[in-house]
This record gives C-alpha cells, sequence and structure tokens, in this order.
C-alpha cells in the first residue's frame, strides 16, 4: 500500500496548473460510444478512474492510441460486447455513464452495480426512470439489463438534479427519435462540456448550461476532437493549500467562468484570490476571518445544485474553516457520510462539532498536528492532505489509492510548489 508522508507548515509558492476535469473526461469517453468515428480528446487527465473508465471501453471493443501523454484518440468502431467485468464496475461508480451510450448505440448493456467513493447512499434511480422515458426497458437481478428496441424523445422531469442521470440522459437523447425535453437537468461545468462536445459532433442540444436541456435526436453523430477544460476542484484545492500554508501561488489555466460561487463562499472564510485573465493568483495575506451573517449569526455553507456550492468541495471548505476566525456550521445533505472525515480533523487538533450525518459546526482558528491518517475517499482524502501541509510536525496518509483516482501526480506538483511530501511503500501489517 502506497501512503504520502508529509512534513507541514512549508509555505508553498510558485506556479501550477490543473489537469483535466476528472468529471468531465469519464462522461466523455462513454460519449466516444455514440459514433463509429475517431475521437480525439485533449488534456485527459492521467488517473485511476480515468485508466478504469479506459479499460470498461477497452472491454467492449473500443481502440484506442496515445497521441501523447494528456492526448488520446478513442474509435469506437464496433461494439463487440455489452457485458461488462463486474471487478472493474466495483472500481468506479462512473460505469453507470455506459447505459444511455450503450441503449443509444447497441439497444442494450449488461451493468453490474458501479462502485465509487463510500459517502453515503447514491441511487441510481433517476437513472432508470430518465431512461424508461426514453423508451428503455430495465431490469434488475444482481446486474441491471438495458434493452430498447428504439429509443424516443420524450418529456422528462428529473426527480433530482442528478449529474451523471442528466449526462446519460442526454447521451441516450442525443440518438433517439423526435425531441427531448430534459428538465431539472444538472447544468455544472461537465455535463455543459459533455452537451458542447456532442454538438461539435453533429447533436442538436439547446439551453446549455440551464436546468432545462432541448435536444433534437439525430440519426448519427461524427468523430470529431474536443479539449476537456481545467478541473476547478483541482483548482480550489491548490488555492486552499496556499491559504493553509501562508503561501502565495499562481494558478494556471484556472477556469474562472465557473468559480463565481465558489469565490462567494471562500469569501465567507476570510479567503480571497485576484483573477488576471484566466489565471488565479492566490496572495499571501488573507483575512481568515468568518464573515457573520445579519444580526452576528453564526453563519451556514450548504451545498445545493449547481451553480450552487459544490458537494464535491465540502470537505476542503470545512479544513479552510479550522484556520478562520470564527464560528460556521456545514450542512452537506446530499451525501450522508460526507461529514465522518472529522473526527480525524478533530485528531489533529480541530475544534469541530459533529451535528449529524449531514451537519457539523467548525469554530477556528486551530492548530492543526501531524497524525496518521486514512484517505477514506477521494474528497475527503485530499482535505486530509491540505490539513498535513498545514499541520505542524509529521503525518502520514494511507490509501492514498483514493486520492490518486481523482488528481493526477498531486505529489509532484505539490513538490513543485515547495511542499515537503513523499510517497513510498508501506508493508501492511
Amino acid at each position: 500500500m502506497q501512503v504520502f508522508t508529509i512534513e507541514g507548515g512549508v509555505p508553498l509558492h510558485g506556479d501550477v496548473t490543473p489537469s483535466g476535469n476528472k468529471n468531465a473526461a469519464l462522461p466523455l469517453l462513454a460519449a466516444c460510444l455514440l459514433t463509429d468515428e475517431p475521437v480525439i480528446l485533449h488534456n485527459i487527465p492521467r488517473i485511476r478512474d480515468v485508466f478504469s473508465m479506459r479499460r470498461l471501453l477497452e472491454s467492449l471493443g473500443v481502440e484506442f492510441v496515445e497521441k501523447s501523454a494528456h492526448t488520446w484518440q478513442i474509435h469506437a468502431r464496433s461494439i463487440t460486447t455489452t457485458n461488462l467485468n463486474p471487478e472493474e464496475c466495483k472500481h468506479i461508480r462512473a460505469s453507470i455513464l455506459l447505459a444511455g451510450p450503450l441503449c443509444a448505440r447497441t439497444h442494450g448493456i449488461e451493468l453490474p452495480p458501479p462502485g465509487g467513493d463510500v459517502i453515503g447512499r447514491r441511487r441510481v434511480d433517476t437513472h432508470i426512470l430518465a431512461l424508461e422515458k426514453l423508451g428503455v426497458q430495465v431490469e434488475y437481478d444482481r446486474i441491471f439489463k438495458f434493452s430498447a428496441k428504439q429509443l424516443q424523445g420524450a418529456d422528462i422531469l428529473l426527480d433530482e438534479a442528478s449529474v451523471t442521470a442528466t449526462e446519460n440522459a442526454i447521451m441516450a437523447a442525443v440518438l433517439a427519435n423526435g425531441t427531448t425535453i430534459l428538465r431539472n437537468a444538472a447544468s455544472e461545468p461537465h455535463v455543459q462540456e459533455l452537451c458542447q462536445m456532442l454538438n461539435q459532433f453533429g447533436a442538436k442540444i439547446d439551453n446549455i448550461g440551464s436546468n432545462t436541456l432541448h435536444i433534437e435526436g439525430v440519426d448519427k453523430l461524427h468523430g470529431g476532437e474536443f479539449t476537456i477544460g481545467s478541473d476547478y476542484l483541482e483548482v480550489v484545492s491548490f488555492i486552499s493549500a496556499a491559504v493553509l500554508t501562508n503561501g502565495s501561488i499562481r494558478i494556471k489555466n484556472a477556469g474562472n467562468q465557473h468559480l463565481d460561487m465558489i469565490r462567494m463562499t471562500f469569501r465567507r472564510l476570510g479567503v480571497i484570490w485576484e483573477v488576471d485573465d484566466d489565471d488565479i493568483i492566490v496572495p499571501q495575506e488573507q483575512p481568515l476571518v468568518i464573515e457573520p451573517d445579519l444580526g452576528d449569526a453564526v453563519p451556514s455553507i450548504k451545498v445545493m445544485p449547481w451553480p450552487s456550492f459544490p458537494t464535491d468541495l465540502m470537505s476542503i471548505a470545512i479544513v479552510v474553516a479550522t484556520k478562520a476566525k470564527g464560528s460556521i456550521l456545514f450542512h452537506d445533505w446530499m451525501l450522508s457520510g460526507r461529514m465522518f472525515f472529522t473526527d480525524k480533523l478533530v485528531s489533529m487538533g480541530a475544534q469541530i462539532v459533529l451535528c449529524d450525518p449531514h451537519r457539523c459546526i467548525v469554530q477556528g482558528p486551530s492548530q492543526l498536528y501531524g497524525e496518521q491518517l486514512e484517505s477514506p475517499d477521494i474528497r475527503a482524502g485530499m482535505a486530509l492532505l491540505l490539513a498535513a501541509l498545514s499541520a505542524r510536525g509529521r503525518s502520514v496518509i494511507r490509501n492514498i489509492g483514493q486520492i490518486d483516482r481523482g488528481y493526477e501526480a498531486i505529489d509532484e506538483k505539490l513538490k513543485r510548489l515547495g511542499a515537503v511530501i513523499t510517497r513510498s511503500q508501506q508493508t501492511q501489517s
């Protein structure tokens, strides 16, 4: 098992460029199934989840050619099977994204239950309801069996603004007969990128970026090229790393058009940054004072569907709050396991009260101290890494494969900014 060893308290300085958006790369790879022509994707992040998706696609007969480390040609010339490896599916929740395009391309798929992070119940009902509206028949007996003779456009109201269910519905609808209206759709940057790429390849999707998409089905999509945007979750991770270590960094190609709400939310924690074209400059001097609500009431940060504050940044925001003066309530109603990593921060010296599985109160500032830690999932793992960078003394983080699922060579990038971090192999006792 690989571990990170971090000597905390070292200010970070320098320039860094984030990798491509993991949450865009996965549906874009799945969308390559919708055409029998070659697709070239640029700015592919070389992370575990992306390679898991690649192996799933290769098992279906999809051909991959690496033009460079971060540019791949994907050619779904023919689909040789629609039965997926259950063991591979256990490692990645995004395997569910193959349902929509394969129902459109081959009229069916047998899909083992998807895996991924263990952060509470993550239902797939919304996927099934959306695909059934388009004419897909779904059976479940330990595996999902999706079948469809002909997809038909429909008026679909999603029962929740699920990102992956929205993406599945989009990928099925672009090749369905007639018009699909997709309401209560998710509108995250990666959903927008999926729509933009599909439109470049011949799809007809209107109202991109809104929660109501209009999709006119087409007979066929062609191939082409598309560049994946920067991962805004990684961007905010680097902003937080600079703030927590009292450093100053420039983040290049940050994708500022997607960060307005995140910037407003972090300002409530006393975090500021400057914008220079598409770069972000994090200054060394930070207020780090929590902004109270009117009447000096304790403020709260609550996750909501995009463009509000995203659940995937909740863990990182909690770590930043441990260094800010004041009290603040965090509320993540979406995922019942998101807050459970906070006991590890408490062991490092943070003052956190876990109210229930969805809420915690943070009182800061606190001096954090090095600790033996375990990464429970991608986002909590990154949050613990940030806490270790700011802590006094040495920390060891185990199970870093979880972090590697979502962050490309994060230790190397942090080293270039001055962090004292090493990756090593630890023998399990």
